[in-house]
């Protein structure tokens, strides 16, 4: 699921070598963690966190052949 995040978080900043995801995992929920740069924090979000709602939503889609809960938490 990290791969995902980031693949996406890549191509919306200005910086994509300072994305750096991490993934912790237990016995029924993903945690994804997203880490950009201070600069490029307002185009992973969006205007009202449509950006990253939509970023969830896909990482949500791709994680129900896991039957685990995803969260994708933006730092």
């Amino acid at each position: 699921m990290k791969d995902i995040v980031a693949v996406i978080a890549r191509a919306l900043v200005d910086q994509p070598e300072a994305v750096v995801t991490t993934e912790q995992e237990t016995a029924d929920e993903i945690a994804v963690s997203l880490h950009v740069a201070e600069g490029d924090m307002g185009k992973v979000i969006g205007r009202h966190g449509r950006i990253a709602k939509a970023i969830r939503t896909v990482v949500k889609a791709a994680a129900v052949r896991t039957n685990k809960k995803v969260t994708v938490e933006i730092i």
